[in-house]
């Protein structure tokens, strides 16, 4: 993999090559020309410390801040795309994929390093061609793979500094294909929104049940699964997820772990199903499987985490999330997070340090 940076994208796109890449997607007449009279006499100016420069033309580059501007780059962009594209790609589903292209965030594809070398040379002079650069000193390579390998790649002169981990597009991607150190950051981050929100907000008792319900759908699940369906979903993963989620849900419902209220009695309650259910179904649809399938652990009605991990209830799992802190495996540093760890927080049952972990 090849993570490219375009020195000052939007800065930097020449007008002329965007008129005519809008003309190849037959964008023309009077569309086009009211598209170019947006750019007709552009000006601006530098203000500093409330003195301000004469105005000068700009000739070249998007308007800042106009909505017409990431629909124009992106058709820029599928150009240089499209015509860098060759043989070299990777295989999944069954389709052929040489580059992720998601505004100026470009990732190129391969399965060799000699086929990542040519498609990263058409992919520079694709880019010269159009009026950009690629910035040799952000754009890193990866290898996927269990054991390290070099791949040295080159733009020009300039080698590309090879990396064990990289954030594209907010998921965490690693070299050993892992992802559990990004469940960690997922359920971290949630676990931060939690507090945040249930200090400031959850706690007005003039909030509604369904205003409650609207910041878990709205805020709280959208940050807890981002990225979920490149997810391995272990039985320690599972467990881990109900746990941050029936935490969040109990103050949903206005309860707590001492009202001895079972967690299906509390989604039932709300109408809520299982997040789990939600997050295999959507693995399912990304491959293209039928969606109503039933998983193995048995969803919400089926096992329950006693019977999946005998001595690991799910009520031991909320309150290690609610009660552990830095340092230990369910703080932060593990990725859950919590409200510090004190004489009375809870320890895995013995025999249970590490529960068995089969992916699925």
């Amino acid at each position: 993999m090849c993570f490219l940076d375009l020195e000052k994208a939007y800065d930097c796109v020449p007008r002329g090559t965007l008129w005519g890449t809008l003309q190849e997607h037959g964008v023309g007449g009077l569309l086009l020309r009211a598209i170019q009279s947006l750019y007709q006499r552009s000006v601006s100016l530098v203000r500093i410390a409330g003195s301000k420069s004469d105005l000068f033309p700009v000739r070249i580059g998007l308007c800042q801040g106009c909505p017409l501007s990431p629909v124009l780059f992106i058709n820029f962009m599928d150009r240089i795309s499209r015509h860098s594209r060759g043989v070299e790609c990777v295989k999944f589903g069954g389709r052929r994929i040489s580059s992720l292209v998601f505004a100026d965030d470009v990732v190129l594809l391969a399965s060799s390093s000699s086929d990542l070398q040519l498609l990263l040379g058409r992919s520079t002079a694709e880019c010269e061609v159009a009026g950009m650069r690629i910035s040799t000193s952000k754009s890193e390579t990866m290898v996927l793979d269990r054991e390290r390998v070099a791949c040295q790649l080159r733009v020009g002169r300039e080698v590309l500094p090879q990396v064990e981990e990289f954030k594209y597009l907010g998921f965490l991607f690693t070299s050993e294909g892992r992802r559990d150190w990004e469940i960690d950051r997922r359920i971290g981050s949630a676990s931060a929104v939690m507090r945040m929100v249930s200090r400031s907000i959850m706690v007005k008792r003039e909030l509604s049940q369904k205003a409650r319900l609207s910041i878990y759908w709205s805020i709280y699940v959208p940050i807890l699964t981002y990225g979920h369906e490149l997810w391995v979903m272990t039985e320690r993963t599972r467990l881990r997820i109900q746990a941050v989620e029936m935490s969040f849900l109990r103050r949903v419902a206005g309860l707590s772990l001492r009202d001895r209220v079972r967690s299906s009695d509390i989604r039932e309650g709300l109408g809520v199903e299982l997040l789990l259910l939600r997050i295999e179904r959507s693995q399912l649809r990304l491959f293209g499987q039928d969606a109503s399938w039933t998983p193995p652990w048995g969803g919400v009605s089926g096992m329950s985490c006693r019977q999946e991990t005998p001595g690991l209830t799910q009520d031991t799992l909320e309150r290690l999330h609610l009660q552990s802190g830095p340092g230990t495996p369910w703080g932060p540093a593990g990725g859950i997070g919590g409200g510090g760890c004190g004489e009375d927080s809870l320890e895995l049952p013995s025999g249970d340090a590490a529960p068995r972990s089969g992916a699925r």
